[in-house]
């Protein structure tokens, strides 16, 4: 994900995703399937990225972001969205709100699709605003630090967390049948019990 940035010569120091300083032997090695066979529509991808469906629409129509579940074909169909690519709207509007470019978004983005999910849950993504970059020690993050940058991070692996359990009260689609899974929502709950013990 680096434009930049390469490893110092005693090894140390953040792990440039792409460019002249690759590492090729740190590369993910494709995508592991989605173990369920279910998908999100738009409007439960939003809630649980927090960003609006024109957002969801423009990155899905600029080939930024698009459905990994069901691609839109032709009026009438919907989209649907896997947990993985939930995971990566959050983190592009988090990129995205922190200043970060579009080109570098697009090479984070190719590079959290190609990643499998055990890589995902423990990656942590560094920016400095211009380059995204993955680091896999505290030492990495006080070399950028020390370096004068100001940087932010995001741990993939909480956004992960924290999007499963948006999806879990959310209302899922059987990529197979177009049966509706009807996500576990407290407060519908406590309006159920409510409802039995009046």
């Amino acid at each position: 994900m680096v434009t930049g940035g390469e490893r110092s010569a005693g090894g140390g120091g953040p792990v440039p995703l792409h460019g002249p300083g690759a590492d090729p032997a740190r590369q993910p090695q494709g995508a592991s399937a989605d173990p369920d066979e279910v998908g999100y529509r738009g409007p439960a991808a939003c809630a649980a990225a927090g960003i609006t469906y024109r957002q969801l629409d423009y990155w899905a129509r600029t080939g930024l972001v698009e459905p990994g579940v069901r691609p839109a074909h032709g009026s009438g169909t919907q989209r649907l969205y896997g947990a993985r690519d939930v995971v990566v709207l959050k983190i592009v509007k988090r990129l995205l709100d922190a200043g970060v470019s579009l080109q570098s978004i697009r090479t984070a983005v190719r590079y959290l699709r190609a990643a499998d999910a055990a890589d995902l849950r423990r990656m942590t993504l560094i920016s400095d605003g211009a380059t995204v970059y993955e680091c896999t020690s505290p030492h990495e993050v006080v070399e950028l630090l020390e370096g004068g940058q100001g940087i932010f991070g995001i741990a993939v692996g909480v956004v992960f967390s924290d999007v499963q359990a948006a999806l879990a009260q959310l209302h899922a689609e059987r990529v197979d049948t177009g049966e509706t899974l009807v996500g576990h929502n407290a407060a519908d709950e406590l309006a159920r019990r409510r409802s039995r013990a009046g």
